[in-house]
């Protein structure tokens, strides 16, 4: 059966879909138009004991290297709930769980909620029609969870639906999704109409204080920190029984979900008595680039009614998550495509940074918007999409979209303040934000060689101490 989707986004990102996918928006938020995710100042995160000269000079050596990380990812701006000067980044000790917990469940519903109602809007239905409702997230943990006081927010008095999934990570947008189409055509084998709307928030930047001490007390390069930023994305999903819902933005023709045996070790996220910490091996970026291909053909057998122009990688558009920069170098040559093929990929990762699992519905809600069409590979807009995430497990998602050219797109204007951060943000983009993504593109791919000419520059004399930072950049790709 065919599924229906939509996306709506803004700075703040947020999404919503359909089983035609109906409607997605994403609230990336930021205190301004756009901003960068900073750090708390350096030395707010080093204990309040004294060090010796040796001890200190390995700390700094540390931030020295994280901070040049931080430069040379190819992420331009991340966006967060909060500033440098947030009072959880100013504490004289890491933030507890409890405490992270509070600030997600106020701020990031927030965050949620709006982009739920942009999805919604767009789709032309109301909090009331909804059936069934999925979420995700992998930076809270709560019970109930976040998406019982979403809902509650949104006015849901009718009987609904509610599966939460977690431990899943960045593959949770499409696994939401998966799951999501899984329910309709359930509703629909039993006759019944499906409006579902799946969330996935993740509040990243709260960890930022807890990575920033293990870096500095277990003398551990923390590369989660130079990555990930805060999202939360929405989008409904129809089984088109029943009453006619708007125009869908995408077609959901089909899915994937496998496993790359034996990889529990490589990728992760791992609860901490301050938060929780990324987990990930130097192999996780091979490992995904590997099973992309095989993935790829085999969903392509399940869709004998395609087009006989769309066989190979190339004649689709691909909607990847962008865990990082050599996974999208990685992913587009072992598909042979070019990074055109996946501009909204590299455009996401570029302006927003890593969002786990928020983050591929805001790549496919920026894949439609008109300026990403001008960068089409030969200047064609592709009529079908392939998006693919990889998670904990190592798991990946992988589904197929049919584009409805025909669909217009619905903004609603928010009202009132979504979620402001506690002080002014650090700076904005500027009004030529995404105007030459081409040259982005070739910057970010040469990121990776000037970083470690770079890293070898600063403070060499200090070791590792069995972290390779080496084999860490090459595994900063995913979650």
């Amino acid at each position: 059966m065919r599924q229906a989707i939509s996306l709506e986004t803004s700075i703040s990102q947020s999404s919503a879909w359909e089983q035609n996918i109906l409607h997605t928006s994403s609230i990336q938020h930021v205190s301004t138009l756009s901003s960068r995710v900073t750090t708390p100042p350096l030395q707010r995160s080093c204990p309040n004991d004294p060090h010796s000269q040796a001890s200190l000079i390995n700390i700094l050596a540390r931030m020295d290297k994280i901070l040049t990380i931080n430069q040379y990812t190819g992420i331009d701006s991340r966006s967060a709930i909060g500033t440098v000067d947030h009072p959880l980044a100013n504490m004289d000790r890491a933030p507890t769980i409890a405490e992270l917990c509070s600030v997600f469940l106020k701020d990031g519903v927030a965050l949620a909620v709006t982009a739920a109602q942009k999805a919604l809007h767009e789709a032309q239905l109301s909090p009331l029609d909804i059936t069934h409702v999925v979420s995700t997230t992998c930076t809270n943990s709560a019970n109930p969870g976040f998406d019982h006081f979403v809902c509650k927010q949104l006015g849901m008095t009718q009987p609904v639906e509610k599966v939460l999934l977690h431990g899943i990570g960045c593959s949770g947008g499409l696994a939401s999704l998966r799951t999501a189409a899984n329910l309709a055509l359930g509703s629909s084998f039993r006759g019944r109409k499906a409006r579902v709307l799946v969330v996935a928030l993740e509040i990243s930047s709260l960890l930022v204080r807890s990575e920033l001490d293990s870096a500095n007390e277990l003398q551990q390069t923390r590369i989660g920190i130079t990555l990930f930023s805060d999202c939360a994305s929405a989008l409904v999903l129809t089984n088109n029984v029943g009453d006619e819902s708007a125009e869908p933005v995408y077609d959901l023709l089909g899915w994937d979900h496998r496993i790359i045996p034996d990889t529990e070790e490589d990728l992760g996220f791992d609860v901490d008595p301050l938060g929780w910490k990324v987990v990930l091996s130097p192999r996780v970026p091979k490992l995904a680039g590997s099973v992309v291909a095989p993935t790829f053909k085999d969903l392509l057998s399940t869709l004998p009614n395609l087009p006989p122009d769309y066989k190979e990688a190339a004649d689709f558009d691909w909607a990847l998550h962008p865990g990082g920069a050599t996974i999208l170098s990685g992913v587009e040559k072992a598909m042979n495509i070019s990074a055109e093929h996946m501009r909204a990929s590299y455009d996401t990762y570029i302006n927003h940074g890593n969002s786990s699992s928020a983050t591929i519905i805001s790549v496919m809600d920026r894949l439609r918007q008109k300026d990403m069409d001008e960068l089409a590979p030969g200047g064609k807009v592709k009529d079908f999409i392939v998006g693919c995430a990889f998670g904990p497990g190592i798991a990946i998602e992988m589904c197929m979209l049919k584009r409805n050219m025909n669909h217009v797109r619905r903004t609603l204007v928010a009202t009132g303040d979504v979620t402001p951060p506690e002080t002014e943000s650090e700076g904005s983009r500027s009004d030529g934000e995404g105007e030459d993504l081409e040259r982005e593109v070739k910057k970010l791919k040469a990121q990776g060689e000037e970083l470690g000419e770079k890293l070898n520059t600063v403070h060499p004399e200090i070791p590792e101490q069995g972290d390779s930072l080496s084999e860490a950049l090459n595994g900063v790709e995913l979650d």
